[in-house]
């Protein structure tokens, strides 16, 4: 530093803020490169090492290329007030003495952080705004994620390289000592000079240099610091909020590490949970429920206001304006216009003519000096050696490149310049070659690897500008990837290019009468520069000759550059202010540059305080720089900040001092007026206020204006933020390519509030928002591409960045490394923030650390936080000069790329546009409703299967009313007749029974019941069989003896803690006198791991049906006095979770069986294939009664076996010829999911499927249209008929309503609108309409059934394509719930129910789900037109959500859409929350991606907020045999904490 003592004049230092950063370099190289004492020299400074300002006043000039100069950072002199704009910086407020500090002064050499450096960045106030903020959540209790052990184990710490925080942060190195931290967090830095150290704890403006500086309230500021320092500093400061989990406080120095493996209760003992069925659960899951629900309670800030809610539409709320809102008072400003362009100046006639005079005449005077990354000059070129190198690239790129004899290139083509940032010299020698050999230049990043953050759009603009050529230095592409070939590899997304080292042997020296022809004035375009679009879509702005040379003439008037200047730059030389000032006037000028490479930052950060000082982006900034330097000789008028754009080249520069402009402005700024586009000084609100410093005045020559950010370019009032726009004939001319952005930027014709234009010349809009202060001088306080709309109020993202840094970070999170997009989720602009995190950090730590900055950001900027991620170290996209590439960041996020390792979602707090909750209507009478149908000419909702025919006589109704009657007869009519093949999983046939063999097993069964069990007519008997013949000889068996069986599915041995419950269960509610089953079940059913999950000793008496039968037969077979006698009770487990018996009489298991026969027209000559579970509902039906009934052959495929061999099922149907199939769900989906590649190897084997007639799904749900259609799709291809596979319908109330059959019309299907259905209504649109969702019928209604559609509360019927509930009549309606207690009342309603207007004699059954009937065009065998039945889902497991009723399959269908990775879904609700479970198909760390994308897609698709994403690893979501999610095990499994999940992610 004190190379700086020495007395060169420091002209000025260009300060320049790019891309919403703002960066100081002030260098020290006046006398290590021997520059004479009489030397002027000007330094020209930029991008950022020392972390995020906001403010920026700037040294006669350092010019600060500033995009917004500002401190959002509250300036206020220990909490005193900073009133209005400050009329200079006054030196003294600069450098305060001892007696400007606080109380606390004596305590603060003790009490500075050891992050003592990263102090300077940030100021005090804003610091203390959002300490003061944060004390009032102190009470608030969230909900930590829970998060599973292994996603947690990170390498260690040392194997971590820090992030690469180029353009960030310096604290890598130094400020990174995990012992030092922890152990003395009291002691300064002893690395930094104590006379920094000096000047840091002295500023108030600067930094927040005590932790305990008190805030206006006059409390103690709670500090943000980890537990270590409390532990220290307990009697200062109250104790932070826990904001992690609802453990009881515990003092500082103990508290527990809280451990999130399962297992571990943490939660309230006070607050129990129930479970559905009243069973308390105190689990660690449903007390950070409870704790989330306290969170939820609060009331949201913005009050929902009235909504306009069309009973069809659900409109989103439109936010209202408040009326209260600032609003600009001001008058209509004028167009600003800047002093005139010297005249009489001996301007060069253009920039090529400067270099040919510099290049001939003063050959020797030096041009560019570079700098290595140790900061020795490694090569001076000299105005000559530009000259001579320049000509002799223009004469090789014109004469010595051709392509099939033609020159490669032609004038006004376009050339990339491919440079890297450390060789300006060869990089100034091909920008000028280009020039001369009139060729456009088009300068880009280097791309590093093949896939580059943003890479491919830069080849899309590549390719839009057709360049075919890229100039390079040799070591450059030596570094470029390489192809096989040895060539340069093609990068995604470019166009072929061919690659030329510009190297000095690589070019043709050119022949001594050989001139270049160019002609470098006028309006031909001279070079491109990219620019990279908020979306980060890259474009090229064109600039044309005239505007080149305009932009070095003003330049050079604007910052008093004069010949032989000296002008150091730290600035992209490729672009912005770095090409303009240090490759462009400066050759106009004769001056010298000194480049310095940006690597030299980021080899050693701290070396860089030695030569430069700069920062980036956003809190207190000119100021800090100051204090350091002004005691070096640094005088405060020379810092000049400037603004520029790449549209308008520069906007605005600050004069220097010699020049006499009018002196520095700040104002401090209300950031609530801001957030309206209002300005406000403010005096009152000093939590939130935004100091912004004056970047200077317009540039010579042009006229300015501040306009409408939206819609017409209005111009704006003297108090309101708008776009600045620029009319000067040194800008930008286009957007290559792109006509239609080009006129809206390029050429906007500002208009005043009556609609008149505000000049005659187009102006360029410069992407910046701004407003014109006091003194003409120009204040930008944002940048549009860092804008967010939020509701109706416009936010920054600098600013929330900077909010979040005063939140303590550096022990959690790397200050550079933080990137703030919004992303439109329902209509809105929601804000999400992303930083890298310290492997050293916490779970803990970090997610208190981001409770904390979603609680400072609503606080300060009155907006939440949607979502708020960390990454691991080093995962972020990088931009080519190191800092975070935004949109890149952006859209690895919304396409689930990002893996972050923590999230947090705030969509409680955020969302507040919902539709306003559905207010149930009073509802219309059942009378009124036939009455209105009729008027509208509907018919009532009503519709039935074919008659019954008349039986054919009394003795053979007689013969076929019971069961074992029509098995009798069949085995002495047709004895050998086959009637059941079992096949396992090879294929192979098990075994077989004809009618008489199945008859002598039944009669044996009955034997052995009656003597060995002693059991009497009418008891009740378990059937636990694994599926085959012995199941269905032991039913008839029963039969037999007057038995009422009850089929069991077995207990699974490996698992049975939870499915021998089950069966112990059905055994007992069922009453059963005797189990009948196998040796090997009864051996387990007794067996030591039993009685760990059940109390075997209470079993009935277990017959083993292989041993314990006598070989004889009974005397007789039991016959029923009457037909409504039971027959068998069928047990079922429904979704819900409720075991429901239904009591079946031989009189409709008879009409069931007959109604199966006419609709799938069955005879003993056909043979059908089964693949079903056959323990209940239609399963059973097929494979116990129908056979035996109507004789036709069944072939049984058990579903257990096609896990050993998926195409069991298709080749049983191939082999047998079968014309009638039926099978689960769950069996099409393995079909479809293990056989997808598999047809052609299925072909070979001569599996032939054009035999099928029908196959049929059953189910008791919806009807998956996606699931039967890429099975159909699939198997198309072995010959699967496309009209084969349909669906059927059935439930408790009656197994079988609909079924497709052999005959009748094709299923058709509708699309109605998912929106109207959560109304209860049926509004039927367009296929591929939006919300629309396909429902097809579930096959045809069944002979003898009538359906009627009735309201679910009123009971009145419906009419026709009207949602309600399907109640049906039929003989085969089962007789009633088989229960312990006998619920009277359930049953009643279930099976006898009256509609309550219309026909009231009819008894009818309510099956509990909603469905609509339809009169369709088709007409069916009768010649009657088809009434189609469409299911839409059960009434039980639907969900009740703010007044809407919502199908879980439907949210269920959306998520599992939401991302590759999700392989299942289930929802529930639990205390009103959404609770979405998704089972993660690939790696655990990118669990943490789905959380926003599910919290996303149900808000955008259902207009709900999610209250808990659960990520699970797959199969953890059980399923029934049907393929039916069980949503309550679920449920109750979550509740209990076990499930293991990988994460648990509690949205706010």
């Amino acid at each position: 530093m004190r190379h700086l003592e020495t007395k060169a004049k420091i002209k000025q230092i260009v300060l320049m803020k790019h891309n919403g950063r703002l960066c100081f370099v002030l260098f020290s190289y006046v006398s290590k490169l021997g520059l004479k004492q009489h030397q002027r020299f000007s330094l020209m400074t930029l991008h950022a090492c020392i972390p995020f300002l906001t403010y920026y006043p700037v040294l006669r000039a350092c010019v600060v290329r500033a995009m917004d100069v500002r401190a959002c950072g509250l300036e206020m002199e220990c909490g005193e007030p900073s009133t209005g704009v400050d009329p200079s910086l006054q030196a003294e407020n600069r450098i305060p003495g001892p007696s400007q500090t606080t109380t606390a002064a004596p305590k603060q050499q003790k009490l500075r952080p050891t992050n003592s450096r990263d102090e300077r960045f940030r100021s005090d106030v804003h610091t203390e705004a959002v300490q003061a903020a944060l004390a009032k959540y102190k009470e608030r209790k969230m909900p930590m994620p829970s998060k599973r052990r292994s996603v947690l184990v990170h390498s260690s710490v040392e194997t971590y390289t820090p992030p690469d925080t180029s353009s960030a942060s310096e604290d890598e190195g130094s400020l990174r000592r995990p012992g030092r931290l922890a152990s003395t967090p009291l002691q300064s830095h002893s690395n930094v000079e104590p006379w920094l150290d000096r000047v840091i704890q002295g500023s108030s403006t600067s930094s927040s240099a005590s932790s305990t500086s008190s805030h206006p309230g006059g409390r103690p500021a709670a500090t943000l610091a980890g537990p270590a320092a409390h532990a220290h500093i307990a009697d200062l400061h109250p104790a932070p909020p826990d904001v992690t989990t609802g453990l009881v406080e515990h003092s500082h120095c103990e508290r527990p590490q809280l451990a999130s493996v399962r297992g571990v209760p943490r939660g309230y003992s006070g607050s129990v949970l129930e479970t559905a069925g009243g069973v308390p659960v105190n689990s660690r899951v449903s007390s950070k429920i409870q704790q989330l629900l306290n969170t939820l309670k609060r009331p949201k800030r913005p009050p929902l206001k009235e909504f306009f809610v069309d009973d069809f539409e659900e409109l989103l709320e439109v936010q209202q304006p408040d009326p209260n809102q600032p609003k600009p008072e001001g008058s209509q400003m004028v167009v600003l216009k800047g002093e005139p362009l010297a005249l009489g100046t001996p301007w060069p006639p253009s920039l090529l003519a400067a270099l040919q005079r510099w290049g001939t005449m003063q050959p020797k005077a030096p041009c560019l000096t570079a700098l290595d990354t140790t900061g020795k000059a490694i090569y001076t070129l000299t105005y000559g050696k530009l000259w001579s190198r320049s000509l002799k690239l223009a004469y090789t790129l014109l004469n010595k490149l051709t392509s099939k004899n033609e020159p490669l290139l032609k004038p006004g083509d376009r050339v990339a310049l491919v440079f890297p940032n450390s060789d300006p010299v060869m990089f100034m020698v091909a920008f000028y070659g280009c020039l001369l050999a009139e060729l456009v230049p088009v300068p880009i990043e280097v791309p590093l690897t093949r896939k580059d953050a943003g890479s491919q759009q830069v080849g899309f603009l590549l390719g839009s500008c057709g360049v075919t050529l890229a100039l390079t230095t040799d070591a450059c592409q030596k570094g470029l990837p390489k192809a096989q070939t040895g060539e340069v590899a093609t990068f995604k997304g470019w166009p072929p290019l061919a690659w030329l080292v510009i190297d000095g042997k690589h070019l043709t020296k050119p022949p001594k009468d050989w001139h270049p022809l160019a002609q470098d004035v006028g309006a031909g375009t001279a070079y491109i520069e990219y620019k990279t679009s908020k979306e980060g879509s890259t474009v090229g702005v064109t600039v044309s000759h005239a505007s080149l040379l305009a932009q070095c003439r003003a330049l050079t008037q604007a910052c008093g550059y004069s010949e032989a200047e000296t002008l150091t730059n730290v600035l992209d030389f490729k672009r912005d202010a770095g090409l303009w000032h240090g490759v462009l006037t400066s050759v106009m000028n004769r001056m010298h540059v000194i480049s310095i490479p940006y690597a030299l930052m980021k080899v050693n950060p701290l070396s860089w305080i030695q030569k430069v000082c700069s920062y980036k982006g956003s809190i207190s900034s000119c100021d800090a720089f100051l204090n350091v330097f002004q005691s070096r000789g640094l005088r405060p008028e020379v810092i000049c900040p400037c603004a520029s754009s790449p549209e308008a080249l520069t906007v605005a520069i600050r004069r220097p001092p010699d020049l006499g402009g009018p002196p520095p402005r700040k104002a401090v700024l209300s950031m609530n007026g801001l957030s309206y586009g209002v300005i406000r000084v403010d005096t009152e609100e000093k939590l939130s206020v935004l100091t912004v410093q004056d970047v200077g005045q317009v540039m010579p020559g042009a006229n300015v204006c501040v306009v409408k950010v939206e819609g017409t370019p209005y111009l704006c009032k003297t108090d309101e933020v708008g776009e600045i726009c620029v009319n000067s004939s040194a800008t930008g001319t286009a957007y290559y390519g792109l006509l239609g952005i080009t006129k809206n930027v390029f050429e906007t014709v500002p208009v005043t509030a009556g609609g008149v234009p505000a000049s005659d010349r187009p102006f360029t809009r410069t992407g910046l928002l701004g407003f014109i202060g006091p003194d003409n001088l120009v204040f930008v306080v944002g940048k549009l591409d860092g804008l967010m709309v939020v509701g109706v109020r416009r936010h920054n993202a600098d600013d929330i960045v900077a909010t979040a840094l005063a939140v303590e970070p550096m022990k959690f999170v790397y200050r550079g490394r933080i990137a703030v997009f919004s992303v439109t989720v329902l209509h809105d602009d929601r804000i999400v923030l992303v930083a890298e995190q310290r492997p050293d950090a916490s779970e803990e730590d970090s997610f208190q650390w981001m409770s904390r900055v979603l609680q400072a950001i609503d606080s300060i900027h009155q907006v939440g936080v949607y979502c708020l991620a960390l990454v691991p170290a080093n995962t972020l996209p990088k931009a080519p000069l190191g800092g975070i590439h935004i949109s890149e960041t952006k859209q690895r996020f919304l396409e689930g790329m990002l893996h972050p390792c923590n999230v947090l979602m705030c969509p409680h707090t955020c969302v507040t546009n919902l539709p306003k909750p559905r207010q149930k209507q009073p509802e219309v009478g059942p009378a009124s409703m036939i009455v209105g149908n009729l008027v509208a000419g509907k018919r009532i909702a009503q519709a039935s299967g074919r008659e019954l025919a008349h039986l054919e006589d009394s003795d053979q109704a007689r013969k076929f009313l019971f069961l074992p009657d029509v098995l009798q007869w069949r085995a002495h009519t047709t004895p050998d007749h086959p009637l059941f093949l079992l096949l396992n999983a090879k294929g192979t046939v098990t075994s077989t029974a004809t009618c008489v063999q199945l008859h002598k097993k039944a009669e044996r069964v009955a034997a052995a019941l009656m003597e060995k069990a002693r059991v009497n007519a009418g008891d009740h008997v378990a059937l636990v069989y694994p599926p085959g013949v012995d199941l269905i000889a032991a039913f008839y068996g029963c039969l037999y003896s007057g038995c009422v069986p009850v089929t069991v599915r077995p207990p699974h041995p490996q698992n049975l803690a939870t499915t021998l419950p089950t069966v112990k269960m059905i055994v007992e509610v069922s009453k059963s006198a005797c189990v009948l089953t196998t040796q090997a079940i009864m051996r387990l059913l007794k067996s030591k791991e039993a009685a760990a999950a059940v109390d075997v000793r209470t079993w009935p008496p277990i017959l083993d049906t292989a041993d314990d039968i006598p070989k004889k037969k009974i005397a007789s077979i039991f016959r029923p006095p009457s037909p409504d006698v039971l027959a068998y009770l069928d047990f079922s487990v429904s979704t819900t979770g409720i075991l429901a018996g239904v009591k079946m009489s031989h009189a409709a298991t008879s009409a069931l069986c007959r109604s199966i026969k006419l609709q799938c027209e069955l005879y003993p000559s056909r043979q059908i294939a089964i693949c079903l579970d056959p323990y209940c509902g239609l399963g059973f039906a097929l494979w116990c009664l129908c056979s035996v009934y109507s004789g036709h052959q069944s072939v049984l495929v058990p579903p257990l076996e096609l896990e050993s061999n998926v195409s069991l099922w298709l080749s049983a149907v191939s082999q047998y010829k079968a014309r009638v199939t039926f099978c689960s769900y769950s069996v099409m989906e393995m079909c479809t999911k293990g056989l997808g590649a598999q047809t052609g190897v299925l072909r070979m084997k001569g599996v032939n499927l054009s035999c099928v007639r029908t196959c049929m799904v059953v189910a008791e749900e919806r009807p998956r249209i996606a699931l039967t259609q890429s099975f159909s799709k699939l198997f198309k291809d072995l010959g699967l008929p496309a009209r084969a596979v349909s669906t059927t319908f059935g439930c408790r109330v009656n197994v079988a309503i609909c079924l497709q059959g052999t005959a009748g019309p094709d299923p058709t299907t509708v699309y109605v609108d998912m929106r109207a259905l959560r109304h209860d209504r049926v509004r039927l649109v367009e296929r591929g309409s939006p919300h629309s969702l396909p429902l097809t019928e579930s096959g045809k209604i069944l002979p003898g059934v009538k359906v009627i559609i009735a309201h679910t509360e009123t009971k009145g019927p419906l009419g026709d394509s009207h949602l309600g509930e399907i109640w049906v009549s039929s003989p085969h309606n089962a007789t009633g719930y088989y229960t312990v207690y006998g619920e009277e009342s359930l049953h009643a309603d279930h099976f006898s129910a009256r509609l309550s207007f219309g026909d009231t004699q009819t008894v009818w059954a309510r099956t509990g789900y909603l469905g609509f009937l339809r009169r369709t065009e088709l007409t069916d065998a009768s010649g009657e037109r088809h009434d189609a039945l469409y299911v839409v889902g059960s009434l039980d497991e639907t969900l009740e959500l703010r007044g809407m009723r919502y199908h879980p399959i439907d949210i269920e269908t959306s998520v599992i859409r939401a991302h590759r990775s999700i392989a299942e879904c289930a929802v529930f609700t639990w205390t009103n929350l959404l609770v979405v479970v998704v089972e993660l198909d690939g790696l655990e760390q990118d669990a943490l991606d789905l959380v926003a994308l599910v919290t996303n897609v149900v808000l955008e698709e259902h207009h709900l907020v999610v209250g808990v994403v659960v990520i699970v690893d797959p199969g953890v979501i059980p399923i029934n045999s049907r393929g039916e999610k069980q949503r309550m095990h679920l449920r109750d499994g979550f509740l209990a904490d076990q499930l293991d999940p990988i994460y648990v992610a509690y949205n706010m």
